[in-house]
């Protein structure tokens, strides 16, 4: 029989109405001489009645089987208003066994209490989960939602290719061996970002694609070794438009999806504000804490753990906790200082007047004095503080800061708080290649602040680039390209790269900026991490169909393998055992 209706459609007006549906069978109870079925579709569940005279049709059936059954819709008595089918069961005519299941691994419920490694290994069955599938259709939603936003706006959708060629800058590249051409190897692409710069060469104004990328490096619950982003790229256009595009699009998702309505302009914040106020180029700003530089309170301090600081060129610095912190709250700040390889985490408790903590005793009285007027302390708190160098110290207070909201519960999860980061630095200082490489890319074009000298004040130098931060999390990052060729020249003199490395890794993509390149921006968000945030999962591997765990493996069908023989001989690979 043909099904009539999903296991989420009938409702009080389907009353008397012959209907087939098909599904699982989540549930079997039997009261008495008669047995109710819960049945289970990808849309809802539907309560099916077996009455005493067909009993024989649900011998041997059980949860997990595939079912179809005939009957008719009737009205329950006891209704279920949490459920949309919740007014009507189905009265049973026929029962058609479709196929059978062994017993589930785990029970298939929302909240199943199994470990991840059992989910991942059946992740067939651990979709068949509302909640996962719940945030497979956030998902899909979402990407229709960019679709729309972007189509409307004449942006192009274009795909660019997954083997491309390797080069030295970024995460490491996932290699794929050539048959065709022995001893060489396509890199799978870390993102578009040269091929939507040609793109803009070629003429087409705006492009976007949701596309696929792969990155090979250490694993967390927000990374994957592949993972899906946003990509887009506008000619003609400053890092401003392409923020005014970016915040169109996601103040849209959260409008359908949370019916959050972002009315305001987004703030944007510099990158050494955020890092002097929050420790972090990626700040949660749904709680208060700031850290603040305590140098001149601790001038001529005698607490031996700041002794030297300013010979030393080390700064003071702490957050004040409007909290009286218990030993066990400190120790586990202490422990997340220690993961920041600092040994210890020096605090001082306040309380009407009345001082404790590990430099209580050491705190002169205009020391006590100065820290209550900076902190504006009232009543009771807590002053978490240390020393050291000021981009390290800033580090873990911004660790300490965010344990901090943890244990307090500051971090609303139905609160959402938007802001652009800007103006980073153009570089970053790389202790394994011991010089200055590019922070973002080499293409990405230095702030008018810096472009008479950017080459030469590199600790100064700061990039034509941005990013999108949600409670913590960057969502993604863009920038402003180069198009000059004197100001590439100078870019790839600054990190390092000479003549036959620039021809032999970028010669293809420079050769093309020969043939008039229009001036263009663009920007990438992570559309895993977007999902994740915005369902309250734990890991991106909640809002992923099919995701790796932790060690890249994929639980389900042990990739990565070793391979045949045969297949290694002909891409001539020795044999890997």
């Amino acid at each position: 029989m043909k099904r009539t209706h999903n296991c989420n459609q009938l409702n009080i007006s389907n009353v008397n109405q012959e209907v087939t549906l098909k599904g699982w069978i989540k549930k079997i109870r039997k009261m008495g001489q008669i047995t109710f079925i819960d049945l289970r579709d990808f849309y809802g569940i539907t309560q099916i009645v077996v009455n005493e005279n067909k009993q024989e049709l649900i011998n041997n059936l059980k949860p997990e089987y595939v079912i179809s059954i005939t009957g008719k819709v009737i009205e329950r008595k006891s209704k279920n208003t949490d459920i949309p089918t919740g007014e009507i069961e189905i009265e049973v005519e026929n029962i058609e066994l479709i196929n059978k299941s062994e017993l589930t691994p785990f029970v298939i419920e929302n909240d199943v209490e199994v470990s991840e490694e059992t989910r991942m290994s059946y992740r067939y069955l651990d979709l068949r989960r509302q909640k996962i599938q719940n945030n497979m259709l956030l998902r899909a939603k979402v990407n229709s939602i960019i679709r729309k936003e972007f189509e409307a706006d004449n942006f192009v959708e274009v795909e660019t290719p997954y083997f491309g060629k390797s080069t030295p800058e970024g995460a490491r590249d996932f290699l794929v061996p050539s048959r065709l051409n022995k001893n060489t190897f396509y890199a799978l692409p870390q993102s578009p970002q040269l091929y939507k710069q040609l793109l803009m060469v070629s003429g087409f104004d705006k492009y976007y694609q949701i596309v696929r990328c792969f990155r090979d490096e250490d694993l967390r619950n927000d990374r994957q070794p592949e993972f899906t982003q946003l990509d887009m790229e506008m000619s003609f256009a400053s890092a401003a438009e392409v923020q005014d595009q970016i915040e169109k699009v996601i103040k849209k998702i959260f409008l359908e999806v949370k019916g959050i309505d972002f009315k305001e302009k987004l703030i944007k914040m510099p990158f050494r504000e955020a890092i002097d106020l929050y420790g972090s180029d990626k700040p949660d700003i749904r709680f208060d804490l700031k850290i603040n530089t305590l140098n001149e309170i601790f001038d001529k301090t005698e607490i031996k753990l700041f002794e030297g600081f300013k010979e030393n060129k080390l700064s003071i610095r702490g957050i004040c906790v409007e909290e009286l912190l218990s030993k066990k709250q400190l120790e586990i700040l202490t422990e997340t200082a220690k993961q920041k390889s600092f040994n210890n985490l020096a605090f001082a408790k306040f309380e009407n007047g009345t001082w404790s903590g590990s430099i209580a005793s050491s705190l002169s009285d205009s020391e006590k004095e100065a820290l209550v007027k900076q902190f504006n302390i009232k009543e009771k708190a807590t002053i978490l503080l240390n020393v050291g160098k000021y981009d390290k110290i800033s580090d873990m207070l911004g660790a300490v800061r965010n344990k901090v909201a943890e244990i307090l519960n500051l971090n609303d999860p139905n609160d959402y708080k938007l802001l652009w980061i800007i103006d980073f630095p153009l570089y970053e200082w790389s202790d394994k290649e011991s010089r200055y490489v590019a922070a973002h890319n080499p293409f990405t074009m230095p702030n008018i602040k810096s472009i008479d000298d950017f080459e030469t004040n590199k600790e100064d130098a700061i990039a034509d680039s941005y990013d999108l931060v949600l409670n913590g999390f960057e969502l993604g990052s863009g920038g402003v390209r180069i198009t000059d060729s004197e100001i590439q020249q100078r870019m790839f003199e600054a990190v390092g790269l000479d003549d036959e490395t620039i021809e032999k890794n970028f010669g293809w993509f420079i050769n093309a900026y020969k043939y008039g390149a229009p001036n263009h921006a663009g920007f990438a968000f992570g559309i895993d991490r977007v999902i994740m945030l915005l369902t309250h999962s734990e890991s991106i591997r909640d809002v992923i169909a099919f995701p790796k765990n932790s060690k890249g493996i994929d639980m389900m069908n042990d990739a990565p393998s070793y391979v045949e023989d045969q297949q290694l001989t002909e891409l001539s690979i020795k044999t890997i055992k």
